[in-house]
């Protein structure tokens, strides 16, 4: 088995969860949801492996690196850092019904990666900016940031599909009450800012190393605090205002817009220091 067999075959997996999670949302079924826990989990040990045999493989021709380099790989890593957590959050609190909001967010993830014909897998060397002990760090830790701000954002979206009073005969009412909905993207913004911060500060240190200075205002450090900022207007809002529900929900809905674009809008419409990735 190579990277791009595992990697693709993780990708028909996460699918195939997606599609599980919206069956048990549409049928009102818990079995189908529990078979989209399985599958998510073996597509979460398949897309281990290819991250694993892409690094070996870099070895392998003489390259040695991580595979978090560019925007293929970060993908790749992306959507794992959202399914493991996601698996978390499953487990420990037995509630399926975010599977139907978080699945797709994870399928989406690898299959641009893996569809997109724009996108280059080839296993490049690293620019010298990018040769540091700094590159895993950073890179880890905004994603798993990243993460945590995707499922506050599929949870935040309950609010605004789920009736305030859904019949039991509705499809709605399998969703989790307010209450844990409230808390749990709680939860995961302050998983996703804790991350994100030291993402923040492990990419100046790496930015003070490659380039003698620690912070440029390049257009994806200047995003990067402003999403920064947005998640910390959250906190402050729920910890010091009272704030729930949904307007709270939007904050983090408009925090997550903020994520996509750091990641893609920064990438593909403006230039800067960070222009390969």
């Amino acid at each position: 088995m190579n990277s791009a067999f595992a990697l693709s075959s993780t990708t028909f997996l996460y699918g195939l969860a997606m599609v599980c999670y919206a069956g048990a949302f549409a049928f009102k079924k818990k079995m189908p949801a529990t078979a989209g826990f399985y599958v998510l989990a073996i597509g979460l040990v398949l897309n281990t492996a290819g991250i694993g045999l892409r690094w070996v493989e870099s070895y392998q021709m003489g390259i040695g690196r991580a595979p978090f380099s560019n925007m293929y790989e970060s993908l790749i890593f992306f959507s794992w850092t959202m399914t493991a957590l996601y698996l978390y959050v499953e487990i420990k609190y037995k509630e399926q019904g975010f599977g139907v909001f978080v699945s797709p967010l994870i399928f989406l993830a690898i299959a641009y990666a893996s569809f997109d014909p724009s996108m280059s897998a080839k296993i490049n060397p690293l620019i010298p900016a990018l040769k540091s002990n700094w590159l895993i760090a950073h890179v880890v830790t905004c994603f798993l940031g990243y993460a945590g701000f995707a499922l506050a954002f599929g949870l935040s979206l309950t609010y605004y599909v789920k009736p305030g009073q859904p019949d039991q005969n509705s499809i709605f009412s399998r969703l989790p009450d307010g209450e844990v909905i409230d808390e749990l993207t709680y939860q995961m913004v302050v998983f996703g800012f804790l991350f994100l911060t030291i993402g923040i500060i492990t990419g100046a240190v790496w930015a003070n190393s490659a380039w003698g200075k620690y912070w440029s205002w390049d257009p994806k450090e200047t995003w990067s605090l402003i999403t920064w900022f947005v998640y910390a207007i959250f906190l402050h809002l729920r910890l010091m205002r009272g704030w729930h529900g949904r307007n709270l929900a939007l904050v983090s809905i408009t925090g997550f817009m903020a994520v996509l674009f750091t990641y893609f809008g920064v990438n593909f419409l403006l230039s800067g220091l960070h222009s390969y990735a």
